[in-house]
């Protein structure tokens, strides 16, 4: 019995054993495993700090090229500047002498050729002057480029938003070539539209080149939208002491019998009264956008003689002279 009884002790000391020694083994697979993180942090600590020394010596070389740079390359490169400078403003010059005594059909082209001319001098000159201050290898070419690059991003951000602007009034068709359109206080027809600018040209035949960013922000106003015809007002300013319905009427009868105006168009006579006299506005729809300022002034001399031949009197406003500065 008391054999019996050893061996079950035994074999429960034999079990309890097992039993104690079951937990350990997670134990040290979890030493393992911190041991094996700690073994691969180190290694990756390594290989940051080799890169971030090799980093470290190009930097370094990449700037050892200046530590050779003297007074003297210094000169070279201010001297070969102002050398670019000089020949520059006597390309200029030399190229308006020949443009002055040349035919008339050649003097245009070759102004047209003078700031390209410029241009070309000043890339020769950096051209030179570069390789005095950065070593020519690929790796500072391509610092160079992104450098550039980055500079010419941030100075032709305008230029950017000038190609947006025109892509959005070709899409939405805000007007087009042949409208009369007042834009950025500008008023005069549209001759063409283009990717950064819109061309137009004024009652006075002069050409106005407008950005086509200022849509952005500036307001538009389209007199014809499409149309060949747009309203047109001539004004007249009367002496209050008149027959208003006759001189009304009259206006009517000038505008109707104009042959500027646009058939089947409707006429309206405006009468405002001011503090001064009567101020009238007739308005009638010319049949070419063209012809608008023509007829506005056929309007205004038939007006006035139609107006003496009435015995009308036209409003005679004080003013002051001032005197300048």
């Amino acid at each position: 019995m008391c054999g019996l009884t050893a061996a079950a002790a035994d074999e429960r000391r034999g079990r309890g054993e097992f039993i104690r020694k079951r937990p350990r083994a997670p134990l040290a697979a979890e030493r393992q495993d911190v041991r094996w993180l700690q073994e691969a942090n180190l290694r990756d600590t390594r290989v940051s700090r080799k890169r971030k020394v090799k980093q470290m010596s190009i930097d370094l070389a990449t700037w050892a090229h200046l530590e050779r740079v003297t007074w003297q390359h210094v000169f070279i490169a201010f001297i070969v500047l102002v050398v670019a400078r000089l020949v520059s403003f006597a390309l200029r010059g030399l190229l308006r002498r020949v443009a002055e005594s040349a035919s008339p059909h050649l003097r245009l082209s070759i102004l047209r050729a003078t700031p390209i001319a410029r241009l070309l001098i000043g890339v020769a000159a950096l051209i030179i002057v570069l390789p005095i201050f950065v070593e020519p290898t690929f790796p500072n070419a391509v610092a160079l480029f992104a450098s550039v690059g980055l500079a010419l991003a941030f100075a032709l951000k305008d230029y950017g938003s000038s190609l947006v602007a025109g892509l959005v009034t070709v899409l939405e068709n805000a007007y087009q070539p042949g409208d009369w359109i007042e834009l950025g206080g500008i008023y005069g027809e549209v001759k063409s539209i283009e990717l950064r600018t819109t061309r137009i040209v004024t009652a006075d035949d002069t050409e106005v080149i407008v950005p086509n960013s200022r849509t952005w922000s500036g307001r538009i106003a389209n007199a014809t939208s499409g149309h060949r015809s747009l309203l047109c007002v001539a004004e007249f300013y009367l002496h209050p002491d008149h027959d208003a319905m006759g001189v009304r009427a009259r206006l009517a009868q000038i505008a109707e019998a104009s042959s500027y105006r646009k058939l089947e168009t409707a006429i309206s006579v405006i009468v405002m009264e001011k503090p001064w006299g009567t101020e009238y506005r007739l308005k009638a729809y010319v049949k070419e956008s063209r012809d608008q300022f023509l007829f506005i002034t056929d309007l205004t001399v038939r007006g006035k003689e139609a107006l003496r031949v009435m015995g009308i009197r036209f409003a005679q406003t004080p003013y002051a002279a001032t005197e300048p500065g």
